[in-house]
C-alpha cells in the first residue's frame, strides 16, 4: 500500500510544498483532533483536517488518498480509528509515516494508547520512518462521558460496564490537545514519549458519583460481565473488540498516575470533577 501511495505522491510534490507550514490533523473532527485543529488555528497556523469527508479526503483504508492530504504539509497529528490495538493498525501507521516523511512532513506526533502493547508496535513503526517524532500516550478520556459512547448511559442515569471496582486515571482531552500542540510547534519535544493521566485514580463508581454531583441527579454505576457487555455491543452493531479495552482497566496496568502533562506543559492536569462541572454547565446532560 505504501508503494501505491508514493506513486500518487509524485504528482503532488512541488518546491512550495517543501517549505509549507500546514499542519495535517488526522481525525480533525474527533475529540482530540478538533481541539488540536482549533488551538493551532488560534496560533495562526494553517490547518488541514484529515477525514473521509475532508477536502481533500483522507481515509486510512485508502492509501491513494494519503498523498493529496499531505500536499504542502510539514507536520502531522496522527490519530488512528478505531484504535491502535486493532489488527492492521501498526502496518498502516508505518506505511503512512514513510509516505509523510517522503513528502516533507517530518514532524509526526502520534496519539498512542497508554498500557497498550499493540500500540507500541505502531509507535515503533512511526519512529522507523525517520520522522522527528513525539508519542503522546493516553487512555480513558473525560470526554467519553459527554461527547462519546458514555453520553447516552449518563443521560439514562445508568452506566453499565465490565469494570468492577478497578480504577483509571481519566485524562481530559483539552490536556491532550495542549500537549499535542506543544509537540507540533516546539522542537524541544522531538524524541519524547509523554504518558498522560489526570491527577487522581477513579473507579467508574467514583465517576458516577462525580457526575451525580455535577448534574444534580442520581447516576448509577452497575458492574456487568464481559460476556453481557459483548452481547450489548453485538446488538448495537459495534465491534466486540471494544470489550477488550476494558481488560486494561481490570488488570491494573494503568492504575497509577502519569506525569506527562506536567513534563510537557509545566502545569497540573485537569481533575475529573472540574471537567464534570464545566460539562454540566453546557446542558449536555440535561434531561
Amino acid at each position: 500500500m505504501a508503494r501505491l501511495a508514493r506513486r500518487h505522491l509524485t504528482g503532488f510534490m512541488t518546491q512550495n510544498a517543501q517549505n509549507a507550514q500546514i499542519a495535517l490533523v488526522i481525525g480533525g473532527t474527533g475529540k482530540s483532533g478538533r481541539r488540536v485543529a482549533e488551538k493551532l488555528s488560534a496560533r495562526g497556523l494553517p490547518v488541514r483536517v484529515g477525514s473521509r469527508h475532508g477536502e481533500p479526503a483522507f481515509d486510512w483504508s485508502q492509501p491513494d488518498t494519503w498523498a493529496a492530504a499531505l500536499e504542502g504539509v510539514d507536520r502531522v497529528y496522527v490519530t488512528y480509528y478505531p484504535d491502535l490495538a486493532f489488527p492492521g493498525a501498526a502496518e498502516q501507521v508505518g506505511e503512512f509515516s514513510e509516505v509523510a516523511v517522503a513528502s516533507g512532513a517530518r514532524r509526526l506526533v502520534l496519539l498512542s494508547g497508554r498500557g497498550e502493547e499493540a500500540a507500541e508496535v505502531s509507535e515503533d513503526n512511526l519512529k522507523a520512518s525517520g520522522a522527528d517524532w513525539t508519542v503522546v500516550r493516553a487512555s480513558w478520556f473525560n470526554q467519553n462521558f459527554n461527547e462519546s459512547f458514555f453520553l447516552e448511559p449518563v443521560l439514562a442515569g445508568e452506566i453499565a460496564l465490565p469494570t468492577a471496582d478497578a480504577v483509571e486515571a481519566f485524562v481530559d482531552v483539552d490536556d491532550i490537545a495542549d500537549v499535542v500542540v506543544a509537540a507540533l510547534t516546539d522542537d524541544k519535544h522531538i524524541g519524547k514519549t509523554y504518558e498522560l493521566s489526570g491527577p487522581r485514580l477513579l473507579s467508574f463508581s467514583d465517576v458516577a458519583d462525580e457526575l451525580s454531583k455535577a448534574t444534580g441527579r442520581e447516576i448509577a454505576y452497575i458492574s456487568v460481565s464481559n460476556e453481557d457487555y459483548r452481547a450489548v455491543l453485538r446488538e448495537n452493531d459495534l465491534p466486540e473488540e471494544f470489550a477488550d479495552l476494558f481488560t486494561m482497566i481490570l488488570d491494573g496496568r494503568n492504575a497509577h498516575l502519569a506525569h506527562g502533562v506536567e513534563e510537557a506543559l509545566g502545569r497540573k492536569p485537569k481533575d475529573f470533577a472540574d471537567f464534570a462541572r464545566e460539562a454540566a454547565a453546557t446542558g449536555v446532560w440535561n434531561v
